[in-house]
């Protein structure tokens, strides 16, 4: 029985390494005319949601529903019809004399959105999940461009996906830090737990113990596990995830790690060739925004 005991936890990891590994980080399959590579999507964009949408974002996120789509796309179906469209590519929409394309670096959002970013600043949002190992390679990349050559006039915003319900144990994990105070400490050391060290920080079908999970992780890093889970189940934290599930309804994010940028562009690191090449192409987006 010990021993029996003893194999069942491993048994949820492998389903959860294995899950991971099949979804790739997506929220379902993309159809076709979905820009998943720059080869395919020569002339995509990023369209906003019809009149009336609310354009309330989460944390200092902001922006219409959106859906990625490209001049080749060939259907929709009629619930799609509303909120999808081919259009071209302003040259609004388009860098200056850039090595970057629109519709192959990057996507227009059209119309662009409105950001709660202070006057002067510029908007970069993430897009991620702590158990996505396609965000865990970009993170590094994003870290030292934040603490380092990040441009002073930008601000830059996590929102953690919460698709289903294993998206939504590590956003909570995510806001819960966020709201104590300590993601910035321990933003890195969650995707440490989860990579390197193979913990999940979530059980499947099982939220009290994805919740002891994650306590016996913030005890380990200097928090009480009362203040951990009374702010695990507190309002605020509730409205931040309710708050990411409009931005990745209204965004239309099927996939991350995407960035988003001054409510006008989007990219990520296929669009981009590179987690280097992104960061090169958001510092290109956010300049020519700064010169505008």
């Amino acid at each position: 029985m010990r021993a029996h005991a003893a194999i069942a936890p491993l048994r949820w990891l492998l389903c959860v390494s294995l899950l991971v590994s099949l979804e790739a980080c997506a929220r379902s399959q993309a159809p076709a005319s979905s820009s998943t590579s720059p080869a395919t999507t020569p002339a995509a964009t990023v369209s906003s949601a019809p009149s009336g949408a609310s354009t309330a974002n989460p944390g200092s996120a902001s922006g219409g529903a959106i859906q990625e789509s490209s001049s080749a796309a060939a259907t929709t179906s009629p619930g799609q019809a509303a909120l999808e469209r081919v259009a071209a590519l302003p040259a609004a929409g388009q860098m200056p004399q850039t090595r970057w394309t629109a519709g192959v670096n990057y996507l227009p959002v059209v119309p662009a959105q409105p950001t709660d970013a202070a006057p002067g600043k510029i908007e970069v949002i993430e897009a991620f999940w702590f158990a996505c190992p396609h965000c865990y390679a970009l993170d590094s990349y994003l870290e030292s461009w934040r603490k380092g050559s990040k441009p002073p006039y930008v601000e830059f915003v996590r929102v953690a996906v919460v698709w289903d319900e294993m998206r939504r144990a590590t956003a909570r994990l995510f806001y819960t830090l966020q709201a104590l105070g300590k993601e910035e400490a321990l933003h890195t050391a969650v995707f440490s737990e989860i990579h390197d060290k193979g913990n999940p920080l979530y059980v499947p079908g099982d939220e009290a113990a994805t919740l002891r999970l994650q306590t016996a992780f913030a005890v380990a890093h200097g928090i009480s596990a009362q203040d951990y889970q009374s702010t695990y189940n507190s309002f605020s934290v509730a409205a931040d995830m309710q708050r990411s599930d409009d931005f990745s309804r209204r965004y239309r994010i099927d996939a991350v790690p995407r960035i988003v940028i001054n409510g006008k562009y989007i990219t990520d690191v296929a669009m981009a060739g590179s987690e280097a090449n992104l960061i090169s192409v958001i510092n290109d987006l956010v300049a020519s925004e700064k010169h505008h």
